[in-house]
């Protein structure tokens, strides 16, 4: 729960034109009023207050005594504190749920009923868009148009598992008789979700809502540097009146709250989007009680140009490959290889163009970019940075901090460009997370393809080209779960996304997303009751 929210006030009046410029109608004065269940103190002087994140556990708003700050990162600021849980939450938390799904009170739900609510949840995140796209600004730093068109796929993604799952399923068998075979999905139990900081409301939601629709209860965990839109997204989970105990939200470190989850032997299954150390982590801890996991891990992405490409268009899709979301994506198009006869020309092009990315407070309607999510993530890869100079690359473009004055406060980092990088720099063979790629380049089909493929990676990658059959042979060698031809980042809640190699286990979103929460169950009837006759007495 979010009881209240960080505004300045002066007599009854609140200003917002500070923190939401873009909206016209909310650059005046306006009434203090109630905003998503925030409650506002009267003040007759100057006064901030910040938002008190609770955690909720079956069915009830929990406060905790130990509480995390979550900052704005445009600024630095406080904008609110986060309950802080520890392994007495997670055990709470779990037993809530698992009392849930024995109950059947959600599991044994039909397919229509279950869709039911999570129709209404999809509406409810419809109605609240430009307010959650608000607070995503506001805790994440990514541009408001970033941010909205987060919560747009949010509630289609809820709209496309509450359609799917009143869809036939299941498979019978044409067996001999006298047996009838049968296959039905099934959910698993109590899940496990945890989720990153780049996407905090998106990432949620790919996981809850295939969760949900199959019959599962949760206990989710956000990151603790991003938890206000998570918090908000349970605001509505309660709104529309899910059953008690189905989901539950439990706030804490990693190494805390996601270690007692992942070692719970209550727990049926972990789903976790994250980094892959931490995902290595967590398959170690899972064994012990052999849960079910899925994974969705790092990345170090492909983006080939060929010299026949469309090149103003590939210099595009290049730019928003790498520099959208601030470069905070896993998928991000962070290795840019060039065909040799247009490498240098490539380069001039990209570094002009990066070098005019307007990077800003993400509420500022001109930003273009972002900062990056925290202090600690700022000088991680101002860090990479440094690392890529001392291994001899070459810095064409950005590489520091912005300090001008409306900056200087937040975490912003300059588009940067690496050129003339070699193969097993760290710059490349590592996923930085960051506004930062790198350019190699590369002489025909057969090269690209190996630099291509030459990282512990395969989460996504992209072809360049106007040849149709050379960007398909190319696609197809390159081992990654999610390509592109001539695009980059596009992606659909239809299709599945997931990774080769260390990007990941398992696969999300589609019918392979609803398929990771399912369990499947073979039955098998005999017709004819009578005795087999195996032993003759």
């Amino acid at each position: 729960m979010i009881s209240s929210i960080t505004w300045t006030f002066t007599g009854r009046y609140f200003r917002l034109s500070s923190l939401f410029p873009q909206n016209v109608e909310m650059r005046r004065l306006l009434p203090v009023k109630r905003v998503i269940k925030q409650e506002v103190d009267k003040v007759e002087h100057t006064a901030v207050k910040v938002m008190n994140l609770k955690m909720y556990i079956d069915g009830e708003w929990k406060e905790t005594s130990e509480k995390r700050p979550t900052i704005n990162p445009a600024t630095g600021e406080i904008i609110g504190y986060a309950a802080e849980g520890n392994e007495r939450h997670v055990e709470k938390a779990v037993a809530a749920a698992r009392q849930a799904f024995e109950s059947g009170v959600w599991s044994e739900l039909s397919a229509a009923e279950r869709a039911t609510y999570l129709f209404k949840i999809a509406d409810k995140l419809e109605e609240s868009k430009e307010e959650i796209a608000k607070l995503e600004t506001l805790d994440n730093g990514k541009t408001y148009r970033e941010a909205e068109a987060d919560v747009e796929d949010a509630a289609a993604c809820f709209r496309y598992y509450a359609g799917l799952i009143t869809k036939p399923d299941g498979q019978t068998y044409n067996v001999a008789a006298p047996m009838q075979a049968m296959v039905v999905r099934e959910p698993i139990g109590v899940c496990g979700l945890i989720v990153p900081w780049n996407y905090p409301l998106l990432m949620s939601v790919w996981k809850m809502a295939p969760a949900l629709a199959a019959g599962n209860t949760i206990v989710f965990k956000p990151s603790e540097v991003t938890p206000v839109t998570p918090t908000k997204l349970f605001e509505i989970l309660e709104e529309v009146s899910l059953p008690k105990g189905v989901v539950n939200l439990v706030m804490g470190k990693g190494d805390v709250v996601g270690e007692a989850l992942v070692r719970h032997k209550q727990v049926d299954k972990i789903s976790f989007t994250g980094g892959t150390v931490t995902g290595k982590r967590i398959m170690r801890a899972a064994a012990e009680n052999v849960t079910n996991v899925s994974l969705e891990l790092g990345g170090k992405s492909p983006n080939v140009i060929f010299a026949d490409a469309d090149f103003d268009t590939a210099v595009d899709y290049a730019l928003f490959g790498i520099y959208a979301g601030t470069g905070q994506i896993c998928a991000a198009g962070s290795r840019i290889l060039v065909e040799e006869e247009i490498y240098e020309k490539f380069i001039e092009k990209f570094v002009e163009r990066a070098q005019k990315i307007k990077v800003g407070p993400g509420n500022n309607p001109e930003s273009e970019m972002g900062p990056l999510v925290s202090q600690e993530h700022m000088e991680k890869v101002l860090t990479y940075i440094e690392v890529g100079k001392q291994e001899g690359a070459k810095l064409v473009c950005g590489g520091k901090k912005l300090t001008e004055d409306s900056l200087k406060k937040g975490f912003f980092v300059e588009p940067t460009v690496f050129a003339d990088v070699k193969p097993d720099m760290r710059i490349v063979q590592e996923e930085i997370f960051g506004p930062v790629v790198t350019v190699q380049k590369f002489k025909g089909e057969k090269e690209a393809i190996k630099l291509a493929n030459d990282t512990a990676y395969g989460l996504a990658g992209s072809v360049f080209t106007n040849d149709g059959a050379k960007a398909l042979r190319v696609i197809k060698k390159i081992r990654a779960g999610i390509t592109w031809v001539n695009t980059y980042h596009f992606t659909f809640n239809e299709a599945p996304w997931g990774g080769y190699k260390q990007s990941g286990i398992g696969r999300g979103l589609g019918t392979f997303g609803l398929e990771e929460f399912q369990e499947v169950k073979q039955i098998n009837i005999n017709l004819d009751v009578t005795p087999i006759g195996w032993f003759e007495n």
